[in-house]
């Protein structure tokens, strides 16, 4: 199919695409309607797109899709309002390649891509550690678009894994005056209700502000448990004059939520025990509540030349106090309830300065990125109920008939038994380069210099004689060079063949024998793949095949009384281990037809540990309770007349296990491959007023989303459940 080159515009803001003639018995598609902007600046919000135009997430360059020589997902703000998404998880369970595991419980879940846990996200290009799913992360109603980079991001992340970059794209104040009323009702006694107010402050329009503000309460499909949910975000952008732009903003989330702090357990030998859905394993006393507050800023100023300069920082506060309950079994394999308490802050602050534009060498333009980042972590607090200090509420329990009104010991919220305070900082210095060799051909080369230091304090209160004992570590490594590389083909007008090399690292807190830490593991990214960019950019799509390796993994020296002149006060170690992850990805997001949106693919990846401290895991399958293949689609199409929607959703696995030795019995838990559907139906009644229902699981099918991992933890996946979503729009 031919298309007309530039974008046709009726002068509203809008554009179209509109098929050009191709001789007799060509086709005529109605045009496909989104938001020029979209297809420059990447702001996806008003496009009714799946997709996106531009993206630095990767590289730090202004790139698009098919310009970036990484797999990447966009999941943009119509994609989440047709979704009916909320919450970042519901986001994230609907990328391709992103697996949600949890090692802890509800609530704590962390999330997975091509075998690695991905332990950095990005807040407008702004890295920052996050260590539990939900803490440090705000609902989606503040955010434009989530940009997902799967594989090594060592260039824009400094120190990680080789899983993936996770951005975190925020909503910016419009030009033009919008506002808008949205209502929710749901299952589970579901409430919502948020209103989005946007446009300029002054008569000039140089000054520009936005506020949202959302709230839910909603019961859950669970015995006992609830979410209650505050979110305020305010921005503001101000042009100190015509080529530099101030941003101000601040975001302040409440939760208040009654879960337990694991999941339901297995047998006492890891058998499923078939629990209903409904269960909640915990307490009426249970709660945890989170305040997350976020500032941010940044500058930016452009030069005559197209060269810009930007400062930005970010800075996070978030406490927590909880005190939550967890089933298990005693000694003699009985059911007993446990109590645990905990309160935190947490820290995170993030600073870049960065400088970009283009430049000529041999006749022809290239663009070059320099920049410099800082950022810190700070996490304290105290715990009660530590190890084996843990108060038991409830013995004798009987899982299918439990009571969930165990009484909490006199002065438990003020009891504690281990102090922590963690510290990290790591700074670095970036240069990305993008060659133009020739027309076809662009060369993205990258480089990147961290260091790192980390420091942990802390005491805890032993066991057999409630005598304290302090705990202190620390580690650091200078001048760690992480490399970039991409090489990119235009085949055609529309399509391009890449081929990458990315890396990251992660420092080790484990020393050799001669009394030094052992060099970061290592995480490599080999890419290879074929993009297509059709309709001038409304539809994306490509394929890719990846290797990655994580080298240096700590590994115990053999005979450690003689190759270590510490032992037996410590062990030595080398940076020897290797696991290796491999697997192929396909992806399609964006317009098919001037009425039907896609967004989806399959993911194929399997790891594999090749070199371990012991023997017998070579060889074997790493993380068997992640699936090795997924699909996740979702697809609405606009019927005639453009008022009635409809859409479809799936997702697809295969099976999972988790065996091992639980208690001296072998043991193995496996679910077999499932796929779950949703539905959505929309009525917009005119330029105002806009109906949607959304049905998620449609036929009610019952699964794990995390499968137990040595004997504990499960969680189901919820029930069918709807929620009606009424908006107005001034």
């Amino acid at each position: 199919m031919e298309w007309a080159a530039p974008l046709v515009s009726p002068g509203n803001g809008d554009y179209s695409l509109h098929q050009a003639a191709s001789g007799d018995g060509a086709t005529t598609l109605a045009p496909t309607s989104v938001t020029g902007v979209a297809l420059v600046t990447g702001t996806t919000e008003g496009s009714g797109s799946y997709t996106t135009g531009s993206m630095n997430t990767a590289t730090k360059l202004p790139l698009s899709i098919r310009e970036t020589p990484q797999s990447v997902t966009v999941i943009t703000r119509q994609r989440m309002d047709d979704q009916a998404m909320a919450k970042v998880s519901d986001a994230l369970v609907n990328t391709p390649g992103i697996v949600a595991h949890s090692n802890s419980g509800p609530g704590r879940e962390i999330y997975f891509s091509r075998g690695f846990q991905v332990e950095n996200y990005t807040f407008d290009g702004l890295p920052t550690s996050v260590f539990y799913g939900q803490l440090l992360l705000n609902d989606l109603a503040m955010y434009d678009r989530v940009e997902v980079v799967r594989g090594s991001a060592g260039l824009t992340q400094g120190t990680g894994t080789p899983s993936a970059a996770i951005n975190f794209v925020r909503k910016r104040p419009t030009r033009d005056f919008q506002a808008s009323l949205q209502g929710q009702v749901g299952s589970w006694d579901h409430y919502g209700l948020q209103t989005d107010v946007s446009g300029p402050v002054n008569e000039a329009g140089t000054l520009r502000g936005r506020m949202v503000v959302s709230g839910r309460d909603s019961d859950s499909f669970q015995d006992v448990a609830e979410e209650k949910r505050q979110l305020y975000y305010f921005v503001g952008e101000a042009d100190l004059s015509e080529d530099t732009l101030l941003t101000l903003g601040l975001s302040h989330q409440k939760n208040n939520d009654i879960m337990t702090w694991s999941g339901l357990p297995s047998d006492p030998y890891g058998r499923d025990m078939k629990l209903s859905r409904s269960t909640f394993l915990g307490n009426k006393g249970d709660f945890w509540d989170i305040l997350n507050t976020n500032v941010f800023a940044s500058l930016e100023h452009r030069f005559a030349n197209d060269w810009k300069v930007n400062l930005s920082a970010n800075w996070i506060w978030a406490e927590t106090d909880a005190r939550a309950s967890s089933a298990g079994y005693d000694a003699t394999l009985q059911p007993r309830l446990v109590g645990w308490s905990s309160k935190s802050d947490n820290d995170r602050v993030s600073y870049d300065l960065s400088a970009q534009g283009p430049f000529e060498l041999l006749g022809r333009k290239h663009e070059l990125v320099l920049g410099a980042s800082y950022r810190t972590v700070d996490n304290e607090g105290r715990t009660g109920g530590y190890w084996a200090l843990a108060p038991t509420l409830a013995t004798g329990i009987d899982f299918d008939n439990w009571s969930h009104d165990a009484v909490w010991p006199g002065g438990f919220d003020d009891h504690h038994d281990h102090d922590f305070d963690n510290d990290e900082r790591q700074h670095g210095y970036y240069v990305t380069t993008r060659l133009n060799l020739a027309d076809p051909l662009k060369l993205i080369l990258g480089a990147r210099l961290d260091w790192f230091e980390q420091e942990s304090t802390g005491r805890y209160i032993v066991p057999t004689t409630g005598d304290w004992l302090p705990t202190a570590s620390g580690y650091s490594y200078d001048r760690h060079l992480t490399k970039y590389a991409g090489l990119v083909y235009d085949l055609d007008a529309q399509h391009s063949v890449y081929v990458s090399y990315t890396d990251i690292f992660k420092p080790q807190n484990l020393r050799d024998a001669s009394d030094k830490f052992i060099e970061p593991v290592v995480g490599k990214n080999y890419e290879i793949g074929i993009k297509g960019e059709y309709f001038d950019g409304a539809l994306n799509a490509n394929a890719s095949v990846f290797r990655i390796d994580q080298e240096n993994l700590g590994m115990a020296l053999d005979d450690q009384p003689t190759s270590c002149p510490f032992y037996p006060t410590r062990t030595c170690y080398e940076a020897a281990g290797l696991v290796r992850s491999e697997g192929y990805e396909l992806e399609a997001q964006g317009a098919v037809t001037s009425n039907w949106q896609l967004g989806g693919g399959y993911t194929y990846a399997s790891s594999e540990i090749r070199k371990d401290a012991n023997p017998s895991r070579i060889g074997t399958k790493r993380n068997t309770n992640m699936p090795t293949q997924q699909l996740k689609l979702f697809t609405s199409y606009r019927l005639p007349g453009d008022q009635w929607r409809v859409g479809a959703n799936l997702r697809w696995q295969d099976s999972v296990y988790d065996a091992g030795t639980l208690r001296g019995t072998p043991y193995r838990f496996e679910q077999d491959a499932f796929v779950v559907a949703d539905a959505m139906v929309g009525y917009q009644h005119d330029e105002h007023l806009d109906v949607q229902l959304n049905v998620t699981n449609l036929f009610d099918k019952t699964y794990y989303r995390i499968i137990p991992t040595s004997g504990g933890n499960a969680l189901y996946g919820e029930p069918r459940k709807f929620m009606l979503t009424t908006k107005y729009s001034f």
